[in-house]
C-alpha cells in the first residue's frame, strides 16, 4: 500500500485515527503512521515509516485509547496535538486523567494538552506513580538529561526541548543520528595536520571574507563591496561573543553593525510589522513564505534561546542548524535576517567548542556553489515555507494603502488569515480557536534542515577548506620561486600570480610598464614556469 505523511491509511490507529476521527491534519508531516491489517509489518518511505498491527493491537473507538497508541508507539507530533486538542478542547483529556490518575500516558496527556494549550486542568484526587518523560528522547531531540525540569503537578520530567511558543521537531532517524555525530573538531584538526596551523590561520581572513561574498551572492548582491566587507567584520569579531542575538537589544546592535549607520528602517532590533519572503516577477509579488506576526516574535526568539540553553552538550550540528534555520522561519528583523541566520552557524559552532578563533566556515560558499546547490537550499526551506503557503495563499494579498508601521516599514502587504491578526494575550492565546499558521510556526520540523546542514559543514571543511589550505600553499611556495628570480616585495609577487592566472601566463602590458625588469630577457619565462612548478608539480 502506497501512503505518504499526509495520506492516512484505509484502516488507521493511532494518530491517524485521531486524525480521521476529529478533522484535523498537520501542515507538517508524520514520521509514524500505523494502521491495522492481517499481519504486523514496517513499510519505510522517505520521511516515513507505516506500521501495520493486527486486529488484537485496535485500540478501543475514543480519543484517550487512540492516544495513548500514539504516545507509546509513534513519534509525538507537536504541531497535530496542538491542532488536535484545539479542536477537542478540555472534557476527554480530563475524563481520562480522572479515571486513570496513576496512568503515566494520562498523565503525559494531561501534561501535554497544558504546556501546548496553557489551559489548566484539574488535578484529580489520587494522582500518583512514577515520574515519567514527557517525549522519548531515544525517538526525538529531547532536553539534555541534567536539564529537564520536574513537573510536580503531572508527575513529569518536562525534557521538551523548548517552549510552547517555539520548540522544533528532530527525529532520530538514521539519517538525523548520522548528521548529527559529524565531527568538526575532528574535520578541522585533520586540516591543520596535513597544512599546519599557520597556514590555516593565514587561509582565515580570506574565507571570512569569502563567506561574506556568499552570503550577499545567496541574496542576490554580490557587487556590494562596502556591505561584504562590513559583514566579513561582524564574522570576524563577533562571532562566539556576548549574549546570542535572541533579544530586542542584542539583535539591534548586531543588526546595527551588518547594515551600517545608514539604513531605511526607523526603529533596528524585532521587527514591528509584518513580512514575507518573496520576489517581484513581471510587477506581481510572489510569496514564498509568511513570517509570525510581530506580537509573537519576541516569545519565539526566547523559545528558540531555552532551546540552546535546553540541548547544552548535544550535537553542535544539530544545534547550530535548529539557531539558523528557526531565525529564518521567526524572521524576526525587518532587514538583514539572512545575514543572522548564516552567522548563526559559526556562532554556534564557535560557542559549543568545535571551532576555535579566528576560524570561520565558509558555508555560504558551499550553499551558492551552483544552481544545484543553491536548488537545494531552497528545497530544505520549502520543507516548512511550501505546506504553509498552500494551506494560507488564498489569505495574502497586497492592498492600495501602504501603512507606516512602528518600525518605519512601509508595506501594503496583508496576511487575512484570522489566525494573523498579531494580537496575542499573555497567555499566548490567539485570538482564533481554529488557528491556521501558529501551530506549524511553533513546532516545525527541522530534521530535514539538521541533515542538509551537516552535509554542508561537512562538503566546506573537507572540499573549499581543504582547497583553500592547498591553494595557499601552493600560493607562498610561488611567491617564494619568484623571488629567487627577481627580489621583490611580497604584494607585487602575488600580482604577478594573479596575471598569471588571468592572462594564461602571458606577460601583460599593465605589468611591464609598471615593473620593466619582467620583461628582461628570460626573466618572465622563468617567472612563469616557476610559478606553474609551485602549483602544478610541472614546467609549462
Amino acid at each position: 500500500m502506497e501512503v505518504d505523511s499526509q495520506t492516512l491509511p484505509v484502516d488507521p490507529i493511532g494518530a491517524g485515527w485521531l486524525a480521521r476521527e476529529y478533522g484535523v491534519l498537520p501542515l507538517g508531516r508524520f514520521h509514524v503512521l500505523s494502521q491495522i491489517g492481517g499481519r504486523r509489518g514496517t513499510l519505510t518511505r522517505p520521511g516515513l515509516r507505516l506500521e501495520t498491527y493486527t486486529e488484537a493491537m485496535r485500540p478501543a473507538a475514543n480519543l484517550a485509547s487512540h492516544l495513548q497508541f500514539h504516545l507509546r508507539h509513534e513519534v509525538v507530533q507537536l504541531e497535530f496535538l496542538a491542532r488536535l486538542f484545539s479542536k477537542t478542547g478540555p472534557n476527554e483529556i480530563q475524563h481520562w486523567v480522572d479515571a486513570e490518575p496513576t496512568g503515566q500516558y494520562a498523565r503525559r496527556a494531561a501534561f501535554l494538552y497544558e504546556w501546548l494549550t496553557d489551559d489548566l486542568l484539574e488535578v484529580p484526587l489520587g494522582l500518583g506513580g512514577n515520574y515519567v518523560y514527557a517525549i522519548n528522547d531515544e525517538v526525538m531531540l529531547a532536553a539534555s538529561p541534567e536539564k529537564s525540569l520536574r513537573s510536580t503537578r503531572w508527575r513529569i520530567h518536562d525534557n521538551l526541548p523548548g517552549t510552547r511558543w517555539f520548540c522544533p521537531t528532530l527525529v532520530k532517524t538514521p539519517e538525523l543520528i548520522a548528521a548529527a555525530s559529524l565531527d568538526v573538531k575532528a574535520l578541522i584538526r585533520d586540516l591543520t595536520d596535513e597544512f599546519g596551523a599557520d597556514v590555516l590561520l593565514r587561509a582565515t581572513a580570506w574565507m571570512t571574507l569569502r563567506e561574506s561574498k556568499a552570503s550577499f551572492t545567496l541574496e542576490g548582491e554580490a557587487d556590494q563591496s562596502t556591505r561584504i566587507q562590513r559583514f566579513a567584520d561582524v564574522m570576524s569579531h563577533r562571532t562566539g561573543l556576548g549574549d546570542l542575538p535572541l533579544t530586542d537589544a542584542v539583535l539591534a546592535d548586531l543588526q546595527r553593525a551588518i547594515l551600517g549607520p545608514v539604513n531605511a528602517l526607523g526603529r533596528l532590533g524585532i521587527r514591528q510589522s509584518p513580512v514575507f519572503v518573496g520576489e517581484t516577477l513581471r510587477f506581481q509579488e510572489v510569496v514564498h513564505y509568511v513570517a509570525p506576526p510581530a506580537g509573537d516574535v519576541p516569545a519565539m526568539l526566547n523559545g528558540l534561546r531555552v532551546f540552546l540553553e535546553r540541548t547544552q552538550g548535544q550535537s553542535a550540528v544539530l544545534r547550530c542548524a535548529v539557531a539558523a534555520f528557526a531565525f529564518v522561519y521567526i524572521h524576526p528583523l525587518a532587514d538583514g535576517n539572512g545575514r543572522v541566520h548564516r552567522f548563526l552557524i559559526n556562532d554556534i559552532l564557535r560557542r559549543d567548542g568545535v571551532i576555535a578563533e579566528p576560524v570561520i566556515l565558509p558555508v555560504s560558499a558551499v550553499i551558492s556553489a551552483d544552481a544545484g546547490a543553491r536548488r537545494a537550499y531552497d528545497q530544505v526551506l520549502d520543507q516548512v515555507s511550501a505546506p504553509l503557503m498552500r494551506a494560507v495563499r488564498e489569505q495574502v494579498e497586497f492592498s492600495r494603502v501602504q501603512i507606516t508601521y512602528p518600525d518605519g516599514v512601509v508595506s501594503n502587504f496583508g496576511f487575512n488569515a484570522r489566525n494573523y491578526s498579531g494580537q496575542s494575550d499573555q497567555s499566548g492565546q490567539s485570538d482564533n480557536p481554529d488557528d491556521i499558521a501558529r501551530p506549524l510556526w511553533r513546532y516545525p520540523d527541522l530534521g530535514a534542515h539538521a541533515v542538509y546542514l551537516s552535509g554542508v559543514i561537512a562538503r566546506t571543511i573537507k572540499q573549499h577548506m581543504h582547497q583553500e589550505s592547498k591553494y595557499l600553499v601552493r600560493h607562498h611556495r610561488a611567491r617564494e620561486s619568484i623571488k629567487e628570480i627577481v627580489e621583490m616585495p611580497d604584494h607585487q609577487a602575488d600580482r604577478i600570480i594573479r596575471s598569471i592566472e588571468q592572462n594564461d601566463a602571458k606577460l601583460s602590458n599593465v605589468l611591464s610598464r609598471e615593473m620593466p625588469v619582467l620583461a628582461g630577457p628570460g626573466i618572465w619565462q622563468a617567472i612563469a614556469a616557476a610559478v606553474s612548478q609551485a602549483f602544478n608539480g610541472t614546467e609549462r
